[in-house]
């Protein structure tokens, strides 16, 4: 027998009776497009069936690194936003209907399936007078805490299952309902940082257990081990001093122990070598450089002040990590 599907009636109501929640409530499709882009992104916005009764709406509140939003596109519209880039979001609708590109998989939404979209994935959307919760995750905490969770840094953006079967997870649709509760039961809570933060990671942590991604089976893995006390101490040691020249030889001198002893823990207990994590650092570094617009110096010259010699093998590597060519991140950052 097929399981029934419940939308918690607060999940539905607790936005749209708060009138201080509300963003826009419009029919004008520059003000739909310049308000969703404010709470969101920039994008491309286009009216596929419109009329001056089609009314959009937006009610929205925060919790810091995460906020829940009630979106409403009104008719048909196409969203074309490119990457998010710096967050996920996670669209569970409760009217309509919505087909969203995420690369090259189509997911199809609707009351019963919703969609984590992932940074580094083109998107396109149709809606269908899609009326919608969805929550924001900044992406460097997301991936902070998967990070503490797995013991070690990264080694590969972090990515979601694009469908999500929201309503058949009973431990995601209590998290939703308890932020919801709060939020109009005691919304000067979420002001209080020891407060919001536990709830960011509440829903971090759900996520993370609930729906599966490239690092589930990490995960999932019984409780990994302690790194020893070597490996730790150059992990910081790199982080701190990432720029500078550094050798097998220097960072075994740094962790009081010999080459071998040094690469093998980095092996057991990280899956990498201590070059290969002083590489990761210097990539991150690189990425973080080109997404600043002020920086005024060239993909080849960044790369290179990281230590970054061989254009083609430093592009190759950039883009399976990040998603997309370097010139490409400098490119945005810069319009």
């Amino acid at each position: 027998m097929p399981t029934k599907l419940f939308i918690p009636p607060v999940l539905g109501n607790a936005m749209l009776d708060q009138p201080d929640k509300e963003v826009f409530n419009s029919s004008d499709p520059d003000e739909v497009c310049s308000k969703v882009g404010q709470a969101f992104k920039p994008h491309r916005f286009t009216p596929v069936q419109h009329s001056a009764q089609t009314c959009s709406r937006l009610h929205q509140f925060s919790m810091g690194e995460v906020s829940m939003h009630r979106l409403k596109y009104g008719g048909r519209a196409d969203v074309d936003p490119e990457c998010l880039e710096d967050f996920y979001l996670i669209q569970m609708p409760m009217d309509g209907s919505a087909e969203i590109l995420c690369g090259e998989k189509q997911v199809i939404t609707h009351r019963q399936k919703g969609v984590i979209l992932s940074p580094n994935q083109q998107l396109k959307m149709r809606y269908e007078d899609c009326d919608q919760l969805m929550l924001r995750i900044d992406r460097q905490e997301l991936e902070q805490i998967c990070s503490r969770h797995l013991g070690h840094r990264l080694r590969q953006p972090l990515e979601f299952a694009p469908e999500f079967d929201w309503q058949r997870s009973s431990s995601w649709l209590h998290t939703l309902e308890y932020l919801t509760q709060l939020q109009r039961n005691s919304p000067e809570s979420l002001n209080q940082r020891l407060i919001s933060h536990q709830l960011v990671e509440l829903v971090i942590n759900t996520l993370l257990t609930q729906q599966p991604s490239n690092y589930s089976t990490e995960l999932n893995a019984p409780q990994a081990r302690l790194a020893p006390r070597h490996v730790r101490r150059v992990e910081e040691y790199i982080e701190a001093h990432a720029e500078e020249t550094l050798s097998p030889a220097r960072l075994a001198e740094i962790a009081g122990v010999s080459v071998r002893t040094l690469h093998a823990g980095f092996k057991d207990f990280r899956q990498m070598s201590p070059m290969e994590f002083l590489r990761s650092v210097r990539m991150q570094r690189v990425h973080n450089a080109l997404m600043q617009q002020e920086n005024m110096h060239s993909v080849t010259e960044t790369a290179m002040q990281w230590g970054f010699s061989h254009m083609g093998r430093f592009s190759q590597e950039y883009q399976r990590i990040f998603g997309e060519k370097p010139s490409e991140t400098r490119r945005r950052a810069q319009t």
